[in-house]
């Protein structure tokens, strides 16, 4: 037996069914025995909606008001209704078991799933397996219009049915119209026959993914603004109805290891994938999940994996795997066990353990646990932050793709890392940003992301003029990336102030370009947090007076870094090589600036620490090869190292570590002599060319 259904809900119709997150409304259905041809009662229910606010498209199609919803069943209880009268019927036609048909794949999958999903309650098995009316009617009529071409009114079109819509109710033309045509190819001509539902997943499996795999890029999404703690069953809940292929949901990781927000998740077929897409802002929680194609290559990169250790690990199959983050680097695998207890057994013993580290074997404080229940899961993921030794330990739900990227990331770090080479001024002038009260300089806010010093050269236009050497600012955020702001150090005030009125709201490339007037002193209360616009300055929101705003120095030569340290490191250029400026028609040929690379002023929106102490636009840099970087070295130093191999680097040093501590922790070794001139703290100029944290280099 089929059972026809029709729904619709307070949005969308047709093949927009369910993309606008509606609730249903609405469903018709009528028992059809395949076998006498006979039909059980017509029934149509309508359902209470938590919001009554019909579309006007749902009005004028339906003819259902808010007036008559409001005294209509809630959905959970329109359903029980439907499986009481659905095996009513069928014990009249002498039946037990039946099958769902329905117009198309929205019903079921777009509107029902995720619906029942969100409101917490389960449908029952019929729901997970149906036929498709439109893809059974291609089948036994190939010549008909394509399957997504197809409507209920264009079926019976083409077998000549003639039935008026107008006549009946909303949703039961619908019903007995595909009755109509399911008897039509029941008979002699066509006997079709009914044999391969479509199906809907009960839950989402996880598993493994190699790179050797083929992805087709028609099978995968990519979701973002996904909350940070959300796992692998939360996506697949948000996807509820749509068939994700087995482990494909990976998990985005940022470059510090943690989630950013973004999943890329994989379909069984392309089918699934656009019904996917139509999800596309639908609410997980408060939050709307942005929906948009990804490729297949970009799928394995995230989620493909090429070492045995970790699919072994992984091919025990519906598996709750945790992450524990934070592990003494001496924990052991009796240590974990130990920790978690034996109210969550770890499936497999020691085997369900999987710790990552280094290349060189050294741990990384992570590592991954099995468990075989939600329930276990769940009673480890309350020891978040116990204490294991002296450090308590985070734990995070994990999915198998967030297993491969992490051991990826490690398995690929180098043991060595690998610093640029070391450069050297060429250009010695102490040139400085100043920190006067005068207010000689100009502050551009809302530049293009893309725009570069040239641009902002073009648009001072005659003004260029009067930009002081070396006076282009670059401000860049704790990522590197434009802020959208720049200084600019004119001549004089009264110059700053004629490119204030001159510029303001002037157009760059498409974004209008505020530009106000400030002194070096307010340039750096800004790069400190505070604002500045024409109403004043306004103070960064927490003022630490160990803090404040540091007087900026140029880079002094005496920071280039002797030979043999350089000889530590790999060779490789830090900025690209200079290049001839090519400034504005306007701008007189003593204007002089660096590319935009080089430009590197830190605008601190997060924490109160200083930027840089320059701006390296006011020294010129270029990367020197080594055997010029050798005789600098030779030229200004003397060397200070015996034989090869006497220069150690510490690292992961305490921030308030000073000399007398580092002089004990090397007791009883020979080191440089007493005046400790082989003591050397990196200094922030130089801390910024090694891009290392707070360290010493002791000889």
């Amino acid at each position: 037996s089929l059972v026809v259904l029709f729904g619709a809900t307070a949005g969308a119709y047709g093949a927009k069914l369910g993309s606008d997150e509606r609730e249903l409304i609405l469903l018709v259905w009528q028992v059809v025995d395949l076998h006498s041809k006979k039909v059980g009662t017509l029934h149509k229910s309508l359902v209470k909606a938590d919001n009554l606010d019909l579309s006007d498209q749902c009005r004028e199609v339906s003819g259902l008001t808010p007036e008559g919803l409001g005294k209509a069943e809630p959905l959970d209880r329109v359903l029980q209704q439907f499986s009481q009268l659905v095996s009513s019927d069928l014990k009249v036609l002498g039946r037990s078991s039946y099958t769902l048909c329905s117009d198309g794949q929205l019903l079921i999958r777009q509107v029902l799933h995720p619906e029942t999903s969100k409101k917490n309650f389960l449908l029952s098995d019929c729901f997970y397996s149906f036929y498709d009316l439109r893809k059974e009617f291609h089948t036994c009529y190939p010549s008909s219009a394509a399957v997504k071409d197809q409507t209920i009114k264009t079926m019976a079109e083409y077998l000549g049915l003639g039935t008026d819509e107008a006549e009946e109710d909303f949703g039961v033309w619908q019903v007995k119209t595909m009755v109509a045509i399911i008897f039509r190819m029941l008979s002699e001509g066509c006997n079709h026959v009914f044999t391969e539902p479509e199906t809907v997943k009960y839950k989402y499996e996880t598993g493994p993914c190699s790179k050797s795999e083929t992805v087709d890029s028609e099978t995968v999404i990519r979701a973002r603004g996904l909350p940070w703690q959300s796992s692998d069953q939360d996506i697949a809940r948000f996807f509820k109805g749509l068939n994700i292929a087995k482990g494909g949901v990976a998990l985005c990781l940022n470059s510090q290891g943690r989630r950013n927000g973004e999943a890329l998740v994989r379909f069984v077929n392309s089918e699934q994938r656009d019904l996917a897409l139509e999800r596309h802002k639908h609410h997980m929680g408060s939050r709307y999940i942005e929906v948009y194609k990804a490729t297949g290559e970009e799928f394995l990169k995230i989620a493909g994996g090429t070492s045995n250790e970790v699919a072994q690990f992984l091919s025990k199959e519906n598996q709750v795997i945790i992450r524990m983050r934070g592990l003494p680097f001496t924990a052991t695998q009796e240590d974990v066990l130990g920790f978690l207890g034996p109210e969550c057994p770890v499936t497999g013993g020691k085997e369900g353990l999987l710790f990552v580290k280094y290349p060189d074997g050294r741990p990384t404080g992570d590592a991954f646990v099995l468990f075989s229940c939600e329930e276990y899961a769940q009673n480890a993921l309350k020891k978040h932050k116990e204490i294991l030794g002296k450090r308590y330990i985070e734990l995070f739900r994990s999915t198998a793709a967030e297993v491969q990227q992490v051991l990826n990331r490690y398995m690929s770090t180098p043991l060595i890392p690998t610093l640029p080479t070391p450069i050297i001024p060429v250009i010695p002038p102490p040139y400085t940003i100043a920190t006067g009260s005068i207010r000689d300089c100009v502050r551009l806010r809302g530049l293009p992301y893309t725009a570069g010093i040239d641009d902002i050269l073009e648009f001072m236009g005659d003004a260029t003029g009067d930009i002081k050497p070396h006076g282009v600012h670059m401000v860049l955020n704790q990522q590197g990336r434009p802020s959208g702001d720049a200084f600019i150090q004119m001549k004089s005030a009264d110059k700053a102030f004629m490119v204030a009125q001159k510029c303001h709201k002037k157009m760059m490339k498409d974004r209008y370009v505020e530009v106000f007037q400030c002194s070096g002193e307010e340039m750096n209360f800004v790069l400190m947090g505070g604002t500045l616009n024409r109403s004043g300055l306004s103070p960064p929101p927490c003022k630490l007076p160990c803090l404040s705003p540091p007087a900026y120095a140029a880079f002094q030569t005496a920071a280039v870094i002797p030979a043999e340290a350089a000889a530590l490191y790999q060779p490789q250029a830090l900025l690209p090589t200079t290049r001839t400026p090519q400034a504005s028609a306007a701008a007189p040929p003593t204007v002089t600036y660096y590319p935009a690379q080089a430009a590197q002023l830190y605008m601190n929106y997060t924490a109160y620490y200083p930027s840089p102490p320059v701006s390296p636009t006011t020294v010129g840099y270029i990367a020197a090869p080594p055997g010029a970087v050798a005789a600098a070295a030779t030229a200004t130093h003397t060397p200070i190292l015996p034989q090869p191999g006497a220069l150690v680097r510490m690292q992961g040093l305490p921030y308030n570590t000073g000399m007398k501590e580092i002089l004990s922790f090397f007791q009883g070794y020979q080191y440089a002599p007493d005046d400790y001139n082989g003591l050397i703290q990196l200094s922030d100029q130089a801390r910024s060319v090694l891009q290392a944290p707070k360290e010493w280099v002791c000889l």
